[in-house]
């Protein structure tokens, strides 16, 4: 009689985190945050002593906050349980989603997935002429100067842009830190942080990815055959299919669908 015994000749088994969609502060559905994904990617590093933890990413980007967040918490854990940290750029992994896609060891991209954006943007809409034509009167009272910063139904003032681009510059100069310092030797000479963006191939020979590849073949060939994939997505629930949080995520998929647009997806 042969007795099989559970704790011998275990194969390998890599969590894979699911990290797909826009990136914001909140509850609504389809998006992504730090509050929301916490216990997925806690679970992914402690549960079952994984051999390694695999990233898909698809994501346009979004809040430089929650990115900075996620992209801290898969490091901090990564380093306290000495596991490796893969990363599978499907779509797109584009300013906050290539944040993202830094905090694993080694990007891996299809031919045609979009990576980089390295840069921040606020957009707006002047609606005061819109107003004007209508005969529609905007009346702000406010009690501190700034307190109708970039208020889009009023004309644009030269010293609110000129203060926005000084908000935006501490936010740029930490993403910048950020890809060199988790990306370092690999990235080629040249200015890689302008915002611009590449396709498969150009982004590897610039240091932004280190391969062509998929995800179950790499980690086969890094893990063996027999390797084991465990996944991690974020679950909706029945409930939240209605309501308000129905609303939410129509509301999300359209912000995301703009932010699409921007990488001709």
């Amino acid at each position: 009689m042969t007795f099989r015994l559970p704790f011998l000749n275990r194969h390998p088994t890599v969590a894979v985190l699911r990290l797909q969609g826009m990136i914001a502060a909140g509850g609504r559905a389809g998006v992504l945050n730090d509050a929301s994904l916490a216990p997925l990617i806690e679970r992914a590093f402690r549960k079952g002593k994984p051999a390694a933890v695999a990233l898909q990413i698809n994501s346009p980007g979004g809040s430089p906050v929650q990115s900075a967040l996620i992209a801290a918490r898969i490091r901090r854990l990564a380093e306290e349980k000495g596991i490796p940290v893969h990363a599978f750029v499907e779509d797109l992994a584009a300013s906050g989603g290539y944040w993202l896609a830094t905090a694993a060891d080694d990007i891996w991209a299809d031919t045609s997935s979009v990576l980089g954006s390295i840069g921040v943007i606020s957009s707006s809409f002047g609606l005061h002429d819109f107003l004007a034509r209508h005969g529609i009167e905007r009346r702000v009272h406010t009690a501190g100067t700034s307190k109708s910063f970039m208020d889009p139904f009023l004309p644009e003032k030269p010293e609110d842009v000129a203060r926005l681009k000084e908000l935006q510059e501490p936010i740029h100069a930490a993403f910048i830190e950020q890809v060199k310092a988790r990306r370092g030797g690999r990235l080629a000479e040249g200015d890689l942080y302008d915002g611009s963006f590449w396709v498969g191939q150009k982004a590897v020979e610039l240091g932004l990815a280190d391969g062509i590849a998929h995800m179950v073949p790499k980690l086969k060939e890094l893990y063996g055959d027999k390797v084991r994939l465990r996944p991690y997505a974020p679950r909706r629930g029945l409930l939240r299919r209605f309501g308000a949080q129905a609303i939410g995520g129509a509301l999300a998929e359209v912000e995301e669908r703009s932010l699409l647009a921007r990488y001709g997806l």
